[in-house]
C-alpha cells in the first residue's frame, strides 16, 4: 500500500490563523442538504454568518471533489479547506487560484486486494473507483452525484490496476442488512470503510478519515484542539465526531453515530446543523 500522509501540509494558508476562533467541520448530506440534495436558506445563512465571523469553516464530506465545491459556493467559503472522498483528498480554496482551489494532499492505496473478495462476496455489485488523477471509473453504467464528475465505464480488471484515493460499492439486489452482513464476511484488511444508509459502501486508505485529514490540518493550523467543532449524521461521520471537542450529531442520525456524539441536535429535516452554527456566532 502507498499513502502519502503527511504531519504538515505545504500550501496552509497561516493567514487564516489571524480571524479563526473554531475549526468548523461540516459533513454535507444528512447535515448541509437532505437526502434530496436540498440545503434550506436558514442553513445557508447559519453557514455563512460562521464564515463571515472569521472560523476555519472545513467542509468534510465522503463526495469527491467536483461534488464538493457546489456545496463549498452555496455557504460563500472562498478562501480555506475542503475535506472529501472521506479523508482522501485536501484542497486549498483560494480565489487567487487559476481554479479558485489546489489539491494539496492525496492518499492513495491499492485496491485490488478488497475489489477481488468484494466481487466474490457480493456478487452482481457495481464498483467504481476514484484515481491517483481525480478520475472516475466504473463498472455496469455506475454513476452517482457523488461523484462530482461523470464515471468513465471499464472492465472490472482495468479497475484492479488503478491505484484509487476512494471505491464505491454499491448493490441493486441486496438489502441494507444483506449488504451489511456480506460486508463483513469479506473481512476486509488493510483499508478504512464505511456503509452508507443503503446498500452502499466507501472504502479509502487504512487509517484515512475525515478525521485524520481533519487532524493535520489542525495541527499545521495551530488551532486548538479544545476549539473543534463537527457536525454529521453519517458512519463516515464517527471518527469525526469523537476527534471533535465538541462532536454534535444529526437528529436522524443511527444510534451509534448519536452515541460518538457530545451532543445530538435536530435533523436535517428540522435545520439541526443551522442551530449548531447559529450557536457560534
Amino acid at each position: 500500500m502507498t499513502m502519502t500522509v503527511n504531519n504538515e501540509i505545504s500550501g496552509i494558508d497561516d493567514r487564516m490563523n489571524e480571524t479563526t476562533k473554531y475549526l468548523v467541520a461540516l459533513d454535507v448530506d444528512g447535515t448541509l442538504v437532505d437526502h434530496d440534495g436540498i440545503m434550506t436558506d436558514g442553513v445557508r445563512a447559519a453557514a455563512q454568518a460562521v464564515v463571515d465571523a472569521g472560523h476555519h469553516v472545513i467542509i468534510a464530506t465522503g463526495r469527491s471533489l467536483g461534488a464538493l465545491l457546489p456545496i463549498v459556493e452555496a455557504i460563500g467559503l472562498r478562501r480555506g479547506y475542503g475535506v472529501c472522498s472521506n479523508g482522501g483528498v485536501t484542497i486549498r480554496l483560494d480565489p487567487e487560484l487559476a481554479d479558485g482551489y489546489e489539491v494539496i494532499e492525496r492518499v492513495t492505496f491499492d485496491p485490488a486486494p478488497a475489489l477481488t473478495v468484494l466481487r466474490e462476496k457480493v456478487p452482481g455489485a457495481r464498483f467504481a473507483l476514484e484515481d491517483a488523477d481525480g478520475n472516475f471509473l466504473s463498472t455496469s453504467r455506475f454513476q452517482d452525484g457523488s461523484f462530482g464528475i461523470e464515471a468513465r465505464g471499464v472492465d472490472f480488471h482495468h479497475l484492479l490496476e488503478a491505484k484509487a484515493v476512494r471505491v464505491v460499492v454499491n448493490s441493486a439486489e441486496a438489502s441494507t442488512q444483506e449488504f451489511a452482513d456480506a460486508i463483513a464476511a469479506a473481512g476486509l484488511h488493510g483499508v478504512t470503510y464505511a456503509i452508507g444508509w443503503s446498500a452502499w459502501l466507501d472504502i479509502a486508505a487504512d487509517g484515512v478519515t475525515k478525521a485524520s485529514a481533519l487532524e493535520v490540518l489542525r495541527a499545521s493550523l495551530n488551532i486548538d484542539s479544545a476549539l473543534t467543532v463537527a457536525v454529521g449524521d453519517g458512519s463516515n461521520d464517527i471518527e469525526m465526531l469523537r476527534w471533535a471537542a465538541r462532536g454534535v450529531a444529526m437528529g436522524q442520525a443511527e444510534d451509534d453515530v448519536k452515541a460518538a456524539a457530545s451532543e445530538v441536535t435536530a435533523s436535517v429535516y428540522d435545520d439541526g446543523a443551522a442551530a449548531i452554527l447559529r450557536s457560534l456566532v
